[in-house]
This record gives C-alpha cells, sequence and structure tokens, in this order.
C-alpha cells in the first residue's frame, strides 16, 4: 500500500516526538521541574496540595517557582495536608508573609481557607473535578468549569484572586491546571508524573500550553492557531491523540523540551 506525503509526513513526526518523550520523559526531568516539590512528599493529600499550588504559582522561571513554592510550604513547617486541615485564624499569619509575582498574600489566605474546607469534606481533591461525571463520558472541559466556580462557590475572594484559577469558559489555555491533571492522572513506567487519580482517563488530558509548547507546535504544524487559548489546546491535543489516542499528553515532554531544551535544533518539518 502506498502512503501518501501527509502520512509519511504524519509518521516521521510521530516518531521524532516520540523519541523527544523517550528523551524528556525520565527521573532525570524531575530536579529541575516544579514537580519535584511534591515528589517530596508521600501523603496523598500532601502531594495533591503541593502539586495544585506549586502548578498554580507555575509562571516565571522554573527555578523560580521552585523557590518559591518550598518557601510557602516551609510556612506550613513542611506539613501542608495538617496545616491546611487543622489551620485556625491565628495561624494563617504566617502566610501574609507570602507572595509570588501577581499572587499576593490575600490569594495566599483564601486559598488556605478555601481548601481547608474542601479538606474537612472530602478525601481527595480529585473530588473536586470527577463532579457528577463518570469515567466514559468525561469531559475535561466540564471539569474545568465546574472546578473554578466551586473554587469561587462563597463571598470571602477579592475579584482579583479568581484570575489565578483559569477556566475554558473564559476561553482560558488552563496551562496550570492541565499540567497539574497530567501530574495527578498520568502513570507509566517512568513514573515522572504521579498517577494517583484514578477517575479521569489519561486518555481525556489536554496539552499544558505555554508559550515554549505553542511555539514548538507552530514549528511543527500541529496548529496554525497564533492565540494561546483553550480553542488551541483543543486543536493540538487533537493532533497528539492521532499519534497516542490513550496518552496524548505525554507528547508534552517533547514539546516542552525540545522548546525550553533543545530549541536551537532544527525540527524535522523545517
Amino acid at each position: 500500500m502506498m502512503l501518501s506525503d501527509q502520512q509519511v509526513s504524519d509518521q516521521s513526526l510521530k516518531e521524532y516526538l516520540d523519541q523527544k518523550v523517550q528523551l524528556y520523559n525520565h527521573r532525570s526531568f524531575i530536579e529541575n521541574d516544579p514537580i519535584s516539590i511534591p515528589k517530596q512528599y508521600h501523603l496523598q493529600q500532601d502531594i495533591e496540595i503541593t502539586a495544585f499550588w506549586t502548578a498554580m504559582l507555575a509562571w516565571g522561571q522554573r527555578k523560580t517557582i521552585i523557590s518559591k513554592s518550598q518557601e510557602l510550604f516551609s510556612l506550613m513547617d513542611g506539613k501542608p495536608y495538617d496545616f491546611i486541615r487543622n489551620h485556625s485564624e491565628k495561624d494563617r499569619k504566617s502566610l501574609l508573609h507570602f507572595k509570588h509575582r501577581t499572587f499576593q498574600p490575600s490569594d495566599t489566605l483564601y486559598f488556605a481557607i478555601r481548601l481547608q474546607r474542601f479538606y474537612q469534606e472530602h478525601e481527595s481533591l480529585e473530588s473536586a473535578f470527577v463532579i457528577n461525571q463518570g469515567s466514559n463520558d468525561f469531559s475535561l472541559e466540564k471539569s474545568l468549569i465546574n472546578f473554578r466556580e466551586q473554587f469561587f462557590d462563597n463571598d470571602q475572594y477579592l475579584d482579583r484572586t479568581k484570575k489565578h484559577i483559569a477556566t475554558p469558559a473564559k476561553k482560558s489555555a488552563c496551562k496550570r491546571l492541565n499540567m497539574f491533571l497530567r501530574w495527578m492522572v498520568r502513570k507509566d513506567k517512568n513514573d515522572v508524573d504521579f498517577g494517583i487519580w484514578k477517575n479521569i482517563p489519561k486518555a481525556k488530558l489536554h496539552i499544558p500550553l505555554d508559550v515554549h509548547v505553542h511555539r514548538v507546535a507552530l514549528r511543527l504544524g500541529l496548529t496554525q492557531r497564533k492565540q494561546s487559548d483553550w480553542n488551541t489546546v483543543l486543536e493540538i491535543t487533537s493532533r497528539l491523540s492521532e499519534f497516542d489516542p490513550k496518552d496524548p499528553a505525554k507528547y508534552d515532554y517533547a514539546l516542552f523540551g525540545i522548546g525550553v531544551i533543545d530549541d536551537k535544533r532544527k525540527l524535522p518539518t523545517e
């Protein structure tokens, strides 16, 4: 059977990206990545809290993200779940010293208060992402929209705090939430991602779209959209699903690695 030029091109691109996944989806990736923060913990709730909060702080240089996340959890005496679950108003005063870029102390306080209320009612943060959804009909878009609505379901927050939790309802790319879900849901033999959540299919994960991933995706022809928005996430994820329908988010390693570590090299489409 003769293959078309497009099929040959797609096969070449898949092979190239698979090679990059093998290169970067490795435990050596952890040390210099924000995922190194939750990797310091073993209790599931500690992992969830540190992963979620670190992901929400993940803009700027990775070295700074790691440093600021370590600073935050040191204010909780290195026991984030115990602090979140049991802290009093007096205990929250220690958090007034924390800020990162536009994430101000008032945002920190609201996150602590809201997470406390959640963990007093639920065992796992996964519950907030799978509400009223089964694995067979799971919609990530619906999940992210519902999560943000839950997170801000009272009047104790300042309007500015809401910008720290993105939503597809506003066409945001939701990079940090998609990265957090990749950490929690994906599981493979390399053990970079945690894979501790079992009710969200990894086939439903979407690519965490940042400036590096978007730039590489454009260069590789995975999208022609110049806007870094939710529709671009859908388009890129759909293309990557053609290469691996069961685990499209694994290609985040390839696109991010090419964009940040390997950016000087010529791509196969160039």
